[in-house]
């Protein structure tokens, strides 16, 4: 119980460090912030002297030396042998040597931590959440509406098997999944209007092995169902060069009859076309909480998801769940979607997702034969 207690304490400690050091690497402004915070770490260090580096003895010598990482051993107050011996009597003198000790070294202590968590912060990959969720990998980590939420990693969501050290990173930026020594991911992007007409026959010679095309969205303000209008010559495109093909709808349904309303359009426009990659539903928020689906619970979002995806199922197609962190963490119930594929959202050089996912949309700003401007890129970790 003790044990726990005091890796409780250093747990505390050192998220309250943590809090310093994105404080003070901000923008200057959080002064008072500090030396709160400052404060608050005294007084837990002083209930739990265990949870800092321990003193190690040489009775021989008469002195104790306190290892710091990254700093020079230094000589301290002596410190008698009957302490050194771990008896419980301990004289006036040396009670006020140790004591004298552990405040004089607390600023050293406290600049040393936080030298170790700023060169996390300003490395050359490095950021706040990134340092944040280093230190607490038991939590999915993001920021939204500007505070940072620890989200628990939940047990009864399938995990995958992916290993970071397996990612590798190609001289061109391309992020792929190496296995000994050869490459088992699979390179694809994600397209709509927005990209305009594309040459896909210059796609295919790119590599590109997989296209998720935008079928259609909801109107977040008018709930009209739309088609995209580069869909057809997008599906047309991909099928004709040899590009496997899937597609998404943007989902603007608040209720499971809206849900299974968008299921049966997209069916619909999926027949005629070779479509051998899931069928996705793209459950995002709008920007700034805008949208008509904004205010859902996270039961109702997922009963909506739920039936969206069964509908596609029951059609022959295979569906998927497109989202980000926010999505995986605080829009859907995961522990009732074990059944979908998921396709994982995520801009940056690692994959930040314990929970199991089919494909990883890794950068909006790719470039690629055929496709005039960025486009998004994809892994995948399967072949459909």
């Amino acid at each position: 119980m003790q044990t726990r207690r005091i890796r409780t304490l250093h747990k505390i400690i050192t998220a309250l460090l943590i809090v310093t050091m994105i404080s003070l690497t901000s923008a200057g402004a959080m002064g008072a912030l500090y030396v709160r915070e400052a404060s608050e770490v005294r007084r837990l260090r002083g209930d739990a002297d265990q949870a800092l580096p321990v003193l190690s003895v040489d009775v021989d010598n008469q002195t104790a030396q306190k290892q710091e990482p990254g700093m020079p051993n230094q000589d301290v107050p002596a410190v008698t042998e009957a302490a050194a011996a771990g008896e419980d009597s301990m004289s006036d003198a040396d009670a006020t040597a140790i004591a004298e000790l552990m405040q004089s070294k607390e600023a050293e202590v406290e600049q040393a931590m936080k030298d170790r968590m700023k060169a996390l912060v300003t490395g050359e990959d490095g950021s706040p959440l990134k340092m944040l969720r280093s230190f607490f990998p038991e939590n999915l980590i993001y920021s939204f509406e500007n505070e940072y939420v620890f989200a628990p990693v939940l047990e009864e969501v399938e995990k995958h098997s992916l290993l970071e050290e397996n990612f590798q990173k190609t001289e061109e930026g391309l992020i792929q999944y190496v296995e000994n020594g050869a490459v088992t991911s699979h390179k694809g992007i994600d397209v709509s209007k927005y990209q305009g007409t594309i040459d896909w026959s210059a796609v295919k010679e790119e590599g590109i092995e997989y296209a998720f095309i935008r079928l259609g969205l909801r109107g977040y303000e008018s709930a009209k169902i739309v088609l995209d209008e580069y869909y057809e010559a997008n599906m047309k495109g991909a099928n004709s060069a040899g590009v496997a093909a899937g597609v998404y709808f943007f989902t603007q349904a608040v209720t499971v009859e809206e849900a299974k309303e968008e299921a049966d359009f997209v069916i619909e426009h999926l027949a005629g076309y070779d479509v051998s990659c899931p069928v996705v539903f793209d459950v995002e928020r709008i920007s700034g909480g805008k949208g008509r689906a904004d205010q859902l619970t996270k039961e109702e979002r997922t009963d909506i998801t739920i039936a969206f995806c069964e509908a596609v199922k029951a059609a022959g197609y295979t569906p998927m769940i497109y989202g980000n962190v926010v999505c995986f963490t605080r829009l859907l119930d995961m522990t009732k979607l074990n059944d979908y594929e998921k396709w994982y959202a995520f801009y940056d050089d690692y994959m930040y997702m314990p929970y199991n996912v089919s494909c990883w949309q890794y950068t909006e700003k790719g470039l690629v034969d055929g496709i005039p401007g960025n486009v998004d890129l994809n892994i995948s970790f399967k072949t459909w």
